[in-house]
C-alpha cells in the first residue's frame, strides 16, 4: 500500500467512527492529501477489492509452490515449480517477489556451512592430474562426474554422505550415507553408479574428486580403472576445482538440516536423505537447466523434447 492510500484508509476509518466531529476537508488537510484524491480512492473500492482477491489467489499458488514436498524455495524455485503445476502457471519473477513481500513470505537464505569441507586425510603421492580444469559443462551428459563427501551432523554424532553427480545435467547418479568414514561407503557409491548408469558411461567419462584418502586409495583407483573411467583430482585445498559439488552440498544442507535435526536415528536420517535426493532429481527445478529438474533436463538433452509450455522468458 502506498503512503497516500494508507492516509486515505486512516481518514476513512476516522470518518466512519460513531461520534466523529471532523470532516473530510479537515482530515485531508491534516494528512496532506487532496479531497478529490480521497473521493477517487472511495470510488475505486470495488476495483481494489477485485485486485486484492486476485493477488490473494495468486499468492495461494505461490504458497503451494513454496511448500511443495516440504522444501522451502526462493523466487526462481517458485517460478519453476509453478511451471510444473497442472495446468502450468506462468508468473514472472517481479510479480512473485511483489506478492511475497506483500504477504510476508520470506525466501530461505543461504547460511555459512561449517561442515562444507571434510578435513584432508593423510598426504599421499598417488595423485591424479586435474584433467577437468573446471570444464564442468563443456562435454555433455555422462562425460564429467563429480564426487565428494560431506558431514551430516545428526543425533549428536556425524554421518557421512558420499555423492556422485553429473556435472552437465546436475543429476545425482549415486549416493550412500554412512555412519563411518571407512573407505567402503565410497566404493559402494561407485559400484551403485556402475550398476545404475554403467551403460551410459564410456572411456571418455571423467570422475573428478578432491585428493582425500578415499579417492587416492588403491581400491577406489582399481574400480575406476576396471570400468575404463578416467580419474581427475582438484588441486590441493582448491574447492573451486569441484565447485558444483560443493554448491550442491551447501544448498542441500540449507534445505534439510531442520529435518535432520529432528531425526532420532541413522535410519530416519537416511529416509530424509532419500526423500531429498528424489525431490532434487525429479522436482527441484534449476534455472540454468532451462528451468527443469535434473532428470527432466537429461531427458530433454537426450530426446530434444522440452516438457514445459513454450513461453517468453522473464
Amino acid at each position: 500500500m502506498d503512503r497516500s492510500s494508507a492516509k486515505y484508509e486512516i481518514i476513512h476509518e476516522i470518518i466512519s467512527q460513531d461520534g466523529n466531529l471532523q470532516n473530510v476537508k479537515e482530515l485531508c488537510a491534516i494528512a496532506g492529501v487532496s479531497r478529490s484524491g480521497y473521493y477517487n480512492w472511495i470510488k475505486s473500492a470495488d476495483k481494489r477489492a477485485e485486485k486484492e482477491a486476485a493477488d490473494r489467489s495468486d499468492f495461494d499458488l505461490i504458497l503451494e509452490a513454496y511448500r511443495f514436498r516440504g522444501y522451502d524455495k526462493g523466487i526462481r524455485g517458485i517460478h519453476m515449480r509453478l511451471l510444473h503445476m497442472d495446468p502450468p502457471v506462468l508468473m514472472n519473477l517481479k510479480k512473485i517477489r511483489r506478492l511475497m513481500n506483500k504477504y510476508g513470505l520470506k525466501c530461505p537464505i543461504r547460511k555459512a556451512n561449517p561442515y562444507r569441507r571434510m578435513a584432508k586425510a593423510m598426504k599421499t603421492d598417488v595423485i591424479s592430474d586435474n584433467l577437468l580444469q573446471r570444464q564442468f559443462r563443456e562435454h555433455g551428459p555422462r562425460k564429467v562426474l563429480l564426487t565428494d563427501i560431506t558431514y551430516i551432523p545428526c543425533c549428536g554424532v556425524f554421518f557421512y554422505l558420499s555423492v556422485i553427480k553429473d556435472a552437465y545435467t546436475m543429476q545425482v547418479l549415486a549416493y550412500v550415507l554412512s555412519d563411518s568414514l571407512e573407505v567402503d561407503f565410497v566404493l559402494e557409491t561407485v559400484n551403485d553408479l556402475i550398476n545404475a548408469h554403467g551403460a551410459s558411461l564410456d572411456d571418455e567419462t571423467l570422475i573428478h574428486s578432491d585428493q582425500g584418502c578415499h579417492y587416492t586409495s588403491k581400491k577406489f583407483r582399481q574400480i575406476v580403472s576396471d570400468h575404463s573411467l578416467r580419474q581427475s583430482m582438484s588441486r590441493r585445498g582448491n574447492c573451486w576445482d569441484n565447485a558444483p559439488q560443493e554448491s550442491f552440498f551447501g544448498h542441500m544442507k540449507d534445505e534439510i538440516m531442520e529435518k535432520i535435526a529432528s531425526a532420532e536415528s541413522f535410519d530416519e536420517a537416511r529416509e530424509i536423505i532419500d526423500d531429498y535426493m528424489d525431490y532434487y532429481n525429479n522436482d527441484r527445478g534449476q534455472w540454468e537447466l532451462a528451468k527443469l529438474s535434473p532428470n527432466e533436463y537429461y531427458r530433454y538433452v537426450t530426446t530434444g523434447v522440452y516438457p514445459l509450455p513454450i513461453y517468453r522468458s522473464d
